[in-house]
């Protein structure tokens, strides 16, 4: 089997689900107590909390995100919003709490020394699972090739004229992972301020059960990008010359230049750029975001065609993608480094992504949330 296909067979593998589940792992991802409650009316009944209790401390690095009303999903006048960002549609939610910034190398370290938790990118591969997700047939790699490792990016050499084809920037790495994000040889040393990256979706979740927290919905997640900003495409406004100085970007041509116009060419520490509304750092670029929502390609659809206001929404009930109905993948937010106006674009509040569960790739980290319930819970225990 030549390099270059069995390469392409694990790129794909790693999207759509190519690890085992780690044996004698001790760490509960809480899986089952990230579904937030959801009621739905014409007008919103249930009372919305707007203002942070008196009785409940911000917890160290977390801002509170008032409660409110707002339109999810892409504002009229955005002309690079994708399909699956439309329609919008009415949401209210709960205040909460959110981290400041993204998870740092720094604070998943102390996680990992504390309970001996090993990433999905550092785990076997199955071949077993992986195969499932693989076309009948399809032969096994060599097993010097079938080992632990993450998707890093690469510069094309040349202009890409086909920008769907995401393999020509892509590469799977045997080594990659959260303490080597850039591959064998790269080290975070030095970074421990950098968005912790190479994180798949249980790995966020075991860091959420040792912290006590969640992830965000993305309803949560959009209302706290969108900070003042009503009916904006930024979190800063309209204004996309301030891009460079907002946000961690690529400028240049995608994926063969990136001229640093914003003073970086891969990850930045947390807070290089200014904070939104609220005082959140990093609600555009840099690293992708895990959210706790399926992502269905129809969801936006059908709960604007109900004609309901959302109440604490967590998303779809399944999850669906129309361009492949076996992939089980969950919205991430907030666009990368990678993020150009030719490719994505995904630095704007309203951008969206689906990543299958599995996923660990060097542009995707997250930060968690806590309701003033969890916080209180937390402080009596």
């Amino acid at each position: 089997m030549k390099l270059k296909f069995v390469s392409s067979i694990l790129c794909f593998s790693l999207f759509f689900a190519c690890k085992s589940e780690q044996k004698n792992q001790e760490i509960d991802t809480g899986s089952s107590k990230q579904k937030v409650q959801v009621a739905e009316s014409k007008k919103p009944t249930i009372p919305i909390l707007v203002e942070q209790p008196e009785t409940i401390k911000t917890p160290e690095g977390m801002v509170w995100i008032p409660g409110g009303s707002f339109n999810q999903g892409a504002v009229a006048h955005d002309k690079m919003a994708m399909g699956h960002e439309k329609p919008n549609f009415p949401v209210s939610v709960n205040g909460f709490f959110m981290d400041i910034n993204e998870v740092t190398n720094a604070d998943f370290k102390k996680f990992v020394d504390d309970t001996g938790y090993q990433t999905i990118a550092e785990r076997e591969i199955d071949w077993e699972e992986m195969k499932k997700q693989l076309p009948a047939g399809t032969p096994k790699p060599h097993d010097s090739i079938m080992q632990p490792g993450s998707l890093i990016f690469k510069k094309t050499k040349s202009s890409v004229s086909n920008l769907y084809d995401f393999s020509q920037w892509w590469e799977w790495k045997i080594g990659a992972n959260w303490t080597q994000p850039n591959g064998p040889g790269s080290t975070i040393e030095g970074k421990e301020n950098h968005p912790v990256v190479h994180i798949a979706y249980d790995d966020a979740l075991a860091y959420c059960a040792w912290t006590g927290r969640r992830l965000p919905t993305e309803a949560e997640w959009e209302k706290a990008a969108r900070g003042f900003q009503k009916g904006k495409i930024f979190a800063w406004g309209d204004d996309i010359s301030l891009l460079p100085k907002m946000a961690n970007t690529w400028e240049g041509e995608f994926p063969v230049n990136n001229t640093k116009v914003d003073g970086f060419e891969r990850r930045a520490a947390v807070k290089s750029y200014p904070p939104n509304d609220y005082g959140l750092y990093d609600m555009a670029g840099n690293v992708w975001e895990w959210t706790n929502d399926w992502y269905n390609t129809n969801y936006y659809k059908e709960i604007k065609q109900s004609g309901a206001v959302a109440i604490n929404p967590s998303g779809a009930k399944a999850p669906y993608n129309e361009r492949d109905p076996y992939a089980r993948e969950r919205v991430i937010k907030g666009g990368s480094f990678l993020c150009s106006e030719s490719y994505c674009a995904s630095y704007r509040i309203s951008a969206r992504m689906a990543t299958s569960l599995d996923s660990a790739q060097e542009h995707l980290g997250f930060r968690t949330v806590a309701t003033p319930e969890m916080i209180e819970n937390s402080t009596e225990d």
